[in-house]
């Protein structure tokens, strides 16, 4: 059976484009057209679609609202299209908290040209999200309930609800020594690390190395957001700079984070992989693992989270080998079980742990007395 698909756009030409695109793929079957949020909700319960693409600007109602009211009628995996600008990120943000499960930036140049590789990670994207459990894409916070109404909700939010891991590990602290925390995040991470860095204390005293896969567009705006809800100090990572303790430094898109130095005289490199690496994601968690190895040796705490592939099963498979500790998201808790599914079967995990768990097993793990 063909994946179906709802295609949300108040533009003709994206609607006719992107179904071009997508049915170019023979297990891909575009079933229907909206032109606006209130259209796309009532689309969405007629035609019961497997994904919905979503532009985030259109008249009537807008994207936001849509996801929002979708997500709460007839939880649908959907896929946000974006600008590439600063408000287009922040919307960006906003869309994947009321239940969005991707997004992707929406390029004309892609679009208007036809780029093969754009066509085929169109083509991907939609098909990853259409095998999402639709138990882990409710909203992480409801939009437009009251406070009575979204306390009855928390249990689902927060993933109190879902089934207990069978690999799930008891939160026992260890009687390793820590210099640092690694979390390394793609589809599904921007509501799960937010999940995480939120639930430290302000008195957390290691510093903490972020790795999410977004453009150089987004991050800056992400940072801000985890910074907003978070008790400790989160910042975009800036070239150069010391690795402070009880800060959190997120990877800035498009590049590399690779840190210089050893201990407490190392430093944040922002730089471009090797060309003969041939590295695929950028920021990349395999790399920065490779350089925080030999940086903090064995006193490292990695958690890989939700995410589409398997970066950061390499870097945990080094990181290991100087001792280092290795934890990573469980599949019911994860909205796409790629990369934390290549860890965990790797070998080389030590913990797998449901989302709403994480940060409780960190403080145990990283604050003992």
């Amino acid at each position: 059976m063909p994946y179906r698909v709802l295609i949300v756009d108040d533009s003709a030409f994206y609607r006719r484009r992107l179904s071009s695109f997508l049915e170019q793929d023979p297990s891909i079957d575009v079933i229907g057209y909206a032109v606006n949020g209130e259209d796309a909700l009532n689309k969405a319960l007629a035609l019961k679609p497997d994904v919905i693409t979503m532009d985030v600007e259109m008249p009537v109602l807008d994207g936001i609202s849509a996801v929002a009211q979708i997500m709460q009628k007839i939880p649908t995996p959907i896929l946000m299209f974006s600008s590439l600008t600063t408000a287009g990120a922040k919307e960006t943000l906003d869309a994947l908290e009321a239940g969005a499960i991707d997004f992707l930036p929406k390029k004309f140049d892609d679009i208007s040209r036809e780029r093969p590789q754009a066509i085929r990670l169109l083509q991907q994207r939609v098909k990853a999200i259409a095998r999402t459990p639709i138990k882990s894409i409710r909203p992480s916070r409801p939009i437009g309930l009251s406070l009575r109404e979204r306390a009855s909700q928390r249990s689902v939010s927060t993933g109190q609800n879902l089934k207990p891991s069978p690999y799930s590990s008891a939160n026992q602290a260890s009687n390793k020594t820590y210099k640092l925390l690694v979390l390394g995040a793609s589809t599904g991470g921007p509501v799960a690390l937010q999940k995480v860095i939120s639930g430290l204390p302000e008195n957390f005293p290691h510093p903490i190395l972020i790795i999410q896969h977004m453009p150089n567009t987004f991050t800056k705006a992400f940072a801000e957001r985890l910074d907003k809800h978070a008790k400790i100090n989160v910042k975009l990572a800036q070239d150069n700079e010391r690795i402070n303790k009880g800060t959190a430094y997120l990877a800035v898109g498009g590049k590399q984070l690779k840190v210089t130095g050893r201990g407490m005289f190392a430093k944040i490199n922002i730089c471009d992989a090797p060309r003969e690496q041939k590295i695929h994601f950028h920021p990349s968690i395999d790399f920065t693992l490779d350089s925080v190895k030999d940086a903090f040796g064995g006193d490292v705490l990695s958690v890989v989270l939700t995410g589409m592939g398997t970066d950061g099963a390499l870097g945990c498979k080094l990181l290991k080998s100087k001792g280092g500790t290795i934890w990573a998201q469980d599949e019911d808790s994860s909205v796409i079980y790629g990369m934390p599914k290549a860890v965990a079967e790797s070998g080389d995990c030590d913990r797998v742990i449901p989302i709403d768990k994480i940060a409780e097993h960190i403080i145990t793990e990283m604050m003992k007395a």
